[in-house]
């Protein structure tokens, strides 16, 4: 399917854009089947060949987004202005409005329940058992090095 869209050329920080006809699945700034204008988006300047695009269209092409809100507000084609970006989804719990304050909570009222704490003690023998595990291992494989190494002498 052919596509009338923007190719990108110029300097770094200075865009200028091609007008464009190429196969979709195609590099837009590779091969071009034809180069039917470009634009400047600083001076909004767009130069079109109207017959070449009007002849693609007619031939079945479509065009970007993009490049068919440019030909409809230079008044090269008829139609309807099409949504060329969707905005972004806001993540959870952000909202537009600003966050209310919470209000200051007395000295009087009740503290909420405190999670319970997990000893020091409990915690380290937790991971002298872990480490007690991995010795063996380690110490058997050491057996294992040095036994290969006496065998190739």
């Amino acid at each position: 399917m052919l596509i009338i869209r923007l190719s990108r050329i110029g300097k770094r920080k200075k865009p200028m854009y091609r007008l464009i006809i190429s196969e979709k699945t195609k590099d837009p700034y590779g091969y071009a089947l034809e180069i039917l204008g470009s634009y400047n988006p600083f001076s909004k300047d767009l130069t079109v060949k109207e017959d070449r695009i009007k002849h693609w269209l007619s031939q079945g092409a479509k065009m970007s987004a993009t490049v068919n809100n440019l030909l409809i507000e230079k008044k090269i084609i008829t139609g309807k202005k099409v949504t060329a970006s969707k905005a972004k989804k806001k993540k959870k719990g952000e909202t537009e409005t600003p966050k209310e304050e919470k209000p200051v909570v007395a000295a009087t009222e009740t503290p909420k329940e405190e999670k319970p704490v997990v000893k020091i003690e409990e915690k380290k023998e937790a991971e002298d058992k872990i480490t007690e595990k991995n010795e063996p291992k380690k110490e058997e494989k050491k057996e294992e090095k040095e036994t290969k190494n006496e065998e190739k002498k």
